[in-house]
């Protein structure tokens, strides 16, 4: 990995789940790119893909980490396709575009035929069951 651009952000939950020091389910990590399980999913295994330093946006990605963190999200992609071969895959950038949290992350969104996910209602939270039966499934190579 090349030399982060932005230090990681102490008060950045997903710079505190990739240093281990907040809790997440982990389906998948290699040295550019970390993956967890959103704990308020849109759908049964909504995934978020997030490189391991602090970039707020995917422009401000170096371009020479762009081939790693793309092949992340593809090999993150292929542990979904165990789930479901239909997903969306989505990127929001900046708050007015529905981004919460200011660390660069795709969105893998499992897709089983059920109507648009993306409408404006409350979404549970991701129980433990759900969680370990996920993680087992996604994070086995």
């Amino acid at each position: 990995m090349a030399d982060a651009p932005f230090a990681a952000d102490p008060n950045c939950v997903f710079c505190q789940i990739v240093a281990r020091q907040a809790p997440a389910h982990i389906v998948y990590e290699d040295a550019e790119a970390l993956a967890f399980l959103d704990l308020f999913p849109f759908t049964r295994g909504h995934v978020l893909v997030v490189p391991r330093h602090h970039v707020p946006r995917l422009t401000d990605l170096p371009e020479d980490e762009h081939a790693g963190y793309l092949r992340a999200l593809a090999n993150v992609c292929r542990r979904v396709e165990r789930l479901t071969s239909d997903y969306n895959i989505a990127l929001n950038q900046g708050a007015k575009a529905g981004q919460v949290v200011f660390h660069l992350h795709f969105h893998i969104i499992p897709r089983y035929g059920e109507g648009n996910p993306f409408h404006t209602r409350p979404r549970d939270r991701l129980s433990s069951e759900d969680a370990r039966e996920l993680v087992a499934t996604l994070s086995a190579a």
